[in-house]
């Protein structure tokens, strides 16, 4: 399609636990709130390393995800959530002609493809369905890693895959847009990939619509932010947001999903659903951007986005313009996710109340130790924290309460059998501290397994990239211009004209976030975290403030000297956008799927911070406070 009108794309979905009515919602009020292409992603590391377990189990147990009824199993191996945001739109998706693009096949797209047919069939529509292969590459890294060609370092630790001590059973790559694009153009109407990037839908999208070409960068690079902006659906219109008290009269309840407007140069305005609560402003872009970035070289299989010197411009209620992207070649590899069995995980809980909260911690610690030590050496984790504090002088007994927290991991479910860990956690009751309480759930006391994730690089000429569509496969060739860029992206630990924070007048002891947003993520074992502030003068000092020396001080006891992998910390400036950036390499031990952390998704580290106290200037804090 060629047109003069921006193209505008809908983000209806962020994650397998998103709400479900979006789509529904963007496809009903066409009419007065038109847009060309919906987007949804439920992909993460998280649901990726399970479907891929349950797909090797069922091709173990000999049942096929692709027989005539697949949702019969239990467990199927695609994101099942996408069919209930989907089945009550599909009427007016078919009425609209409005497009759909979807990150949900995970380990079984053709599966979902199927059913998505069927679907559309017994309801009598008339709707193209086209499905996206290339991304599962176990076949590939296998056969790489028996060859010797490739040791597949670990971009998080450094470790080479021939070393890792976890079996892997499966491996997926994160493909580019194109192909997305290439079922557009042939066509289709909803297009199911199982694993693109999150950003690719809304790549393609633009890509299609506005008939671009491989070598036109800029524009690419625009759309890739502008997906970055919107696949998370409501972290970009006010969810997540460190500024959300500032939202509760736009209303907190029901916010809204955002909308990107992607015009043919490449020109990208934010703004969401008509009639909606949050809101698109500076602030709640930049707290997408920041989210889960690695530096400022940001990778996909169709372009890098060069992101230091960009900002964002309020243009008008609720609408946001994107500026200063710069587009550049691609890498030669894309990421691929590698899952193995990691073994089984369980835990328990006390309650703490009242006084000397540290002092009955460490009494509960020292007698679970002992409890515990006749099992504990074929433990592979064992671990002890409180969450949260009891307040003082408290008018609640809720409010006067902590949760003490055990964690443990084995390579095996019988090494914390119930009677290994869980009963000798109980037992110790009676002899406790006083008031000794613990959770009555002793579900999670029960083993589960967990999976380890392992993220290397492939060659992009080795991803079998396809669009499966009217009995038809059509190749996607992997981009013909790419740029090896450093392992390791630029990092300064400080300014580098450096100003004397004393020359900011009188302070006051408070927290940063009192003046200061933030926002953190995960990716793979790494937490990243994004700070920015709203005016100029504010930014010299945050700057000057958030060294590298300064934030290992305010992380505190996170930041664990003696942990392996080491914990490493990587610092840029987002200068127009007023911000500063840090990646904290192995801050989250292995990961969503196997941390004993319970911050598993890196989300709370920015509020940690936030909540540390610094010195702030007094004339910053009398101009205004978050």
């Amino acid at each position: 399609m060629l047109t003069s009108r921006p193209i505008r794309i809908a983000g209806a979905s962020g994650s397998a636990s998103d709400r479900r009515h979006a789509m529904a919602a963007f496809a009903k009020a066409y009419p007065q709130d038109p847009v060309d292409v919906i987007i949804s992603d439920y992909m993460s590391e998280a649901n990726m390393v399970t479907a891929a377990a349950r797909k090797i189990d069922a091709s173990t147990a000999g049942q096929s995800y692709s027989d005539s009824n697949p949702l019969s199993l239990a467990a199927p191996a695609f994101e099942a959530s996408f069919l209930e945001a989907l089945e009550p739109a599909l009427e007016d998706l078919a009425q609209y002609k409005i497009k759909v693009a979807v990150n949900a096949g995970a380990s079984d797209t053709e599966g979902l493809f199927k059913i998505v047919c069927n679907m559309i069939e017994k309801k009598g529509l008339k709707i193209p369905v086209a499905w996206i292969s290339g991304d599962e590459v176990f076949p590939a890294v296998d056969a790489a890693l028996k060859s010797g060609k490739s040791h597949f370092k670990n971009i998080y630790t450094g470790e080479k895959l021939s070393e890792w001590k976890f079996e892997p059973i499966y491996a997926q790559a994160y493909l580019g847009g194109l192909g997305i694009a290439e079922a557009f153009a042939q066509g289709a109407q909803i297009v199911i990939a199982g694993r693109v990037s999150d950003a690719s839908p809304v790549i393609g999208s633009a890509f299609w619509y506005h008939g671009w070409r491989r070598d036109q960068l800029h524009e690419l690079a625009n759309a890739f932010v502008a997906g970055h902006l919107v696949e998370c659906s409501n972290y970009v219109t006010g969810g997540n947001f460190s500024g959300f008290r500032s939202l509760e009269q736009a209303g907190w309840d029901d916010i809204g999903y955002p909308i990107a407007e992607i015009s043919k140069d490449g020109s990208v305005v934010i703004t969401k659903q008509k009639n909606s609560g949050g809101a698109v402003t500076v602030d709640t872009c930049s707290s997408q951007l920041v989210y889960e970035i690695q530096g400022p070289y940001y990778y996909n299989s169709d372009v890098t986005a060069l992101l230091e010197g960009l900002w964002f411009e309020q243009i008008g209620k609720d609408r946001v313009a994107l500026h200063g992207v710069k587009g550049l070649p691609p890498p030669p590899t894309t990421k691929v996710g590698i899952t193995a069995r990691g073994g089984f995980q369980a835990e328990a809980y006390y309650f703490l109340t009242g006084l000397h909260v540290e002092d009955k911690a460490r009494m509960l610690e020292k007698q679970l130790r002992k409890g515990l030590a006749p099992y504990s050496d074929k433990f592979t984790m064992l671990s002890f924290g409180v969450l949260g504090a009891a307040q003082p002088d408290a008018d609640n007994q809720n409010a006067a309460t902590a949760t003490f927290r055990v964690f443990v991991q084995a390579r095996s479910a019988d090494d914390i059998a119930p009677k290994k860990f869980l009963r000798p956690v109980i037992d110790n009751i009676m002899q406790g501290y006083p008031g000794a309480t613990f959770h009555l759930d002793f579900r999670q006391g029960i083993p589960k397994p967990y999976f380890e994730y392992y993220v290397t690089l492939l060659p992009q000429s080795e991803v079998q990239h396809k669009v499966h569509f009217n009995g038809q496969d059509t190749i996607v060739p992997p981009p013909p211009t790419t740029h090896v860029y450093a392992e390791r992206q630029p990092s300064k630990e400080a300014p580098s004209i450096s100003v004397d924070l004393d020359k900011f007048g009188p302070t006051v002891r408070a927290p940063l976030g009192t003046i200061v947003h933030a926002r953190s993520g995960d990716k793979g074992s790494d937490c990243n975290c994004g700070f920015w502030v709203r005016h100029a003068d504010e930014y010299t000092w945050l700057r000057n403030l958030l060294t590298v020396e300064n934030i290992k001080q305010l992380l505190g006891k996170e930041y664990d000297t003696k942990r392996q992998p080491k914990i490493e910390i990587e610092r840029f400036e987002l200068y127009n956008m007023k911000g500063v950036h840090f990646l904290f390499r192995n801050l989250l031990d292995r990961g969503v799927t196997s941390t004993g952390s319970v911050d598993f998704l890196g989300k709370n580290c920015a509020e940690f911070l936030r909540s540390r106290h610094v010195d702030i200037p007094v004339k910053f804090l009398d101009r205004s406070r978050l």
